[in-house]
């Protein structure tokens, strides 16, 4: 049998947009899905949303509506939640019915901890807004894995631990850091788009400047709190490295 893929998705008071992403869930064509859905307590359809849609998949949807501490807490659930070989998250919009598929594969084939790949942002037309193209690197340069696209090995949450729910915007950047500093987990890349996130105020990662810049304080901290000496020199690569995302 195929090694279980656990997909997590954390919602709020957001029933319409949930259904859309249950939707390209159900259209992956990997056979071996557990899909978590961790929602924060909704007062709107969530969790008759849920319901209906469980018995579309074969193992059912598991899921709790409980209240959380924010994003990372609820994904935090989820990992805890979760019983498959290699865990991700889905937020936004699978580029096509395959991504999961090649995602287990590059993994396979390389046999790598995790995998990663590119992101196109859009905005509520569908019209491209930024692109994210990366390639491999070194998070010392400012270099890091598209987040919506970074599937991991159960046994790295183990070993490193999870998302650290003091951190507001950046604790997907310092969890990464966390784990990718040392250099022992080896990521798969996979140079095509594999998530189509949706460009908007509400996401933290793709907000204004007052967002950005508060990202920016958070992931100073989060440098400096794993030992990444220069810290500040880091920071330059990384808005260097957002900048071109735009140019481009």
């Amino acid at each position: 049998m195929a090694v279980k893929v656990s997909v997590i998705t954390t919602t709020y008071n957001d029933a319409e947009n949930l259904k859309k992403i249950i939707a390209g869930v159900l259209k992956q064509d990997y056979e071996n899905i557990e899909y978590i859905i961790v929602d924060g307590g909704s007062k709107d359809e969530t969790v008759e949303v849920i319901k209906e849609n469980a018995p579309l998949f074969v193992n059912g949807i598991k899921w709790i509506s409980e209240k959380d501490k924010g994003i990372y807490d609820a994904i935090n659930k989820g990992i805890t939640m979760a019983t498959g070989d290699i865990v991700g998250t889905m937020f936004d919009e699978f580029a096509d019915n395959s991504v999961i598929s090649k995602m287990v594969q590059a993994m396979e084939k390389e046999n790598s901890d995790g995998v990663h790949g590119n992101i196109n942002y859009v905005d509520k037309d569908g019209k491209l807004v930024r692109k994210w193209r990366q390639g491999q690197g070194d998070i010392r340069t400012g270099w890091m894995p598209g987040h919506p696209t970074l599937y991991l090995k159960k046994s790295v949450y183990d070993t490193y631990g999870l998302y650290k729910t003091d951190y507001k915007i950046a604790a997907d950047y310092e969890f990464m850091i966390r784990i990718l500093k040392e250099k022992k987990v080896k990521l798969a890349y996979i140079d095509e788009v594999l998530v189509h996130m949706f460009y908007g105020e509400n996401s933290t990662s793709t907000g204004g400047l007052s967002s950005y810049m508060a990202s920016l304080k958070e992931g100073h901290r989060a440098l400096r709190e794993n030992n990444i000496h220069f810290a500040w020199v880091t920071d330059l690569f990384r808005i260097c490295r957002v900048l071109l995302q735009f140019l481009k």
